[in-house]
């Protein structure tokens, strides 16, 4: 059986590509472990476009990356491990703000953002949410 690190990784490079099911990568993502660096009493997060991005890693090589461009210099940065389906569900919507995930930044051709939209994170906290389909638009 293949190792739910191994499938993310697997599932992001297909989507990079323009293959794949989406809804399968958002279903290995939820399924998935990720470490996320713990800084100031929280979890570590970025804000562009308006978006609050939590940065969560798939595994301890992606997040060594990481910490050699942001980490607090020769000390090991702390990390909690989540389930991605913890993250999207329970920690972006306590936020306040639009907030999504963030996945693997630091790895080149290997990064994957899940934006806080229907499907990824709760209706009640998703922007897309209560925006009329482009078919009843007038």
């Amino acid at each position: 059986m293949q190792q739910p690190k191994a499938a993310l990784a697997e599932r992001t490079a297909d989507r990079r590509r323009g293959d794949g099911d989406p809804r399968a990568l958002v279903g290995e993502m939820r399924r998935s472990v990720l470490l996320v660096p713990v800084a100031d009493g929280g979890l570590w997060s970025v804000r562009s476009g308006g978006v609050r991005w939590i940065c969560g890693f798939s595994d301890e090589a992606a997040l060594a990356r990481f910490a050699l461009r942001h980490g607090p210099g020769d000390r090991p940065m702390e990390y909690a491990a989540l389930l991605g389906a913890r993250i999207v569900d329970e920690i972006v919507p306590s936020l306040g703000e639009p907030a999504g995930l963030a996945v693997d930044i630091a790895t080149e051709d290997g990064s994957m953002f899940f934006p806080p939209v229907a499907g990824i994170v709760p209706d009640a906290v998703a922007v897309d949410a209560g925006s009329p389909a482009p078919e009843e638009r007038s």
